[in-house]
């Protein structure tokens, strides 16, 4: 099964390298940092979900239709049409209780083009809005289209906006709003058992949006720990700029400032799964400098992370002086090939409306589609194999 977890995962953690002359190396300490707009209808970047909260459902199949066979490319995608509430009500309030007519490219609001923390809460808005783009041609530049006919969907597409609407109604965990969070995550799971094309795969084949709060709890609680040992270890250098940073028009500024004037960025681990750090350095061409153990990085298969980011265990950049020792030894020939490929591969990491080819849209529906054969083997197998034992 598919979800937007998995999808998440594939963005990880979550611009013109200027100063070429000092070491410097810059880390917002926000709760939620915030994504700078990089051009186009509302674009903007996303920061990555890493949880494992997924919606496993291990019961066999509970009819025989076959599987619809599989074309090359694009990724042919049937989109579920949800009541608003589980959309764009989120982000207006004159869709709220608007079921009458489908959501298409004419009614589709504007996704805010100053969004605040809810910038980096959108990636399923984008791959809505992907869909729902009407003058999409198929060709070399299309990695998904939607499909009426769910019989000869690869995979379907549940347009639940699952990240905005924690961010909205759960962030706080003790909101009295938070209950009407949870609720939409109960009601999408009705919705989808009743669903014939749910059954036939028990939900393998869909892409789903879906958190879990006490594990967002849990993560913020560990993983901020690392942040703040690490602000202690970088204190008193002169080249080291370590500022704390928020969510409004001055705290925005001072980033985007620190980011596009560094050599560096630092990326620990965040504080939320949908912590942007990683994808603002990136489009700054600012080296970051990820300090993860077991962080999954957007593309991996598709992108050498070595050839424009430097990799610290959190033990080695938790040794006073270390990390900085080490960063001070890279020499700038070597600095510039970096930061040039981050130049050449920063688009992957942008959003826009209509979609271009390998942006980030596409390349997230390019790494669905790769997992659309292990999938559909897990599938068929599970057909014939009645021993529970087995499976």
């Amino acid at each position: 099964m598919f979800t937007l977890e998995e999808t998440f995962q594939i963005l990880a953690e979550k611009m013109i390298g200027k100063a070429v002359g000092s070491l410097v190396i810059f880390l917002i300490t926000v709760f939620i940092t915030y994504s700078i707009t990089t051009g186009g209808f509302g674009s903007g970047r996303l920061g990555t979900v890493d949880l494992k909260s997924q919606l496993s459902f291990f019961s066999l199949p509970k009819n025989d239709t076959p599987l619809p066979c599989r074309s090359g490319s694009p990724l042919r995608v049937f989109m579920y049409d949800l009541p608003k509430r589980f959309n764009v009500a989120m982000m207006s309030s004159k869709f709220a209780g608007d079921d009458s007519s489908p959501l298409n490219s004419r009614n589709l609001p504007v996704w805010p083009h100053y969004a605040g923390l809810h910038r980096q809460h959108s990636v399923e808005y984008w791959m809505m809005a992907s869909l729902l783009y009407e003058n999409a041609t198929v060709d070399e530049s299309s990695e998904a289209v939607r499909v009426s006919n769910p019989e000869v969907a690869d995979v379907f597409f549940v347009p639940f906006f699952s990240s905005l609407s924690f961010n909205t109604h759960g962030k706080n965990m003790t909101d009295p709003d938070t209950e009407f969070d949870r609720q939409l995550q109960v009601d999408i799971l009705k919705f989808l058992r009743k669903s014939s094309y749910w059954q036939r795969t028990s939900g393998r084949d869909h892409v789903i949006p879906m958190h879990h709060p006490n594990a967002f709890r849990f993560l913020r609680e560990e993983e901020g720990k690392v942040r703040a040992k690490l602000q202690k270890v970088l204190k008193g250098y002169e080249d080291v700029r370590f500022e704390a940073g928020y969510a409004n028009g001055e705290g925005i500024n001072a980033s985007t400032h620190g980011m596009q004037s560094s050599k560096f960025c630092l990326h620990p681990a965040g504080d939320t799964p949908s912590s942007n750090r990683l994808f603002d350095a990136i489009v700054s061409h600012c080296v970051p400098v990820i300090v993860s153990d077991h962080i999954e990085l957007p593309y991996e298969a598709e992108l050498d992370y070595t050839k424009f980011s430097l990799f610290f265990s959190v033990q080695e950049a938790l040794v006073p002086g270390y990390m900085v020792e080490q960063l001070r030894k890279i020499p700038e020939k070597t600095w510039i090939q970096m930061w040039k490929r981050l130049k050449e591969i920063a688009h992957h990491f942008e959003y826009q409306y209509p979609p271009k080819k390998d942006d980030a849209v596409n390349m997230l529906w390019r790494q669905v589609r790769t997992k659309v054969p292990a999938e559909r083997l897990a599938v068929n197998r599970n057909r014939r194999l009645r021993v529970p034992d087995w499976w």
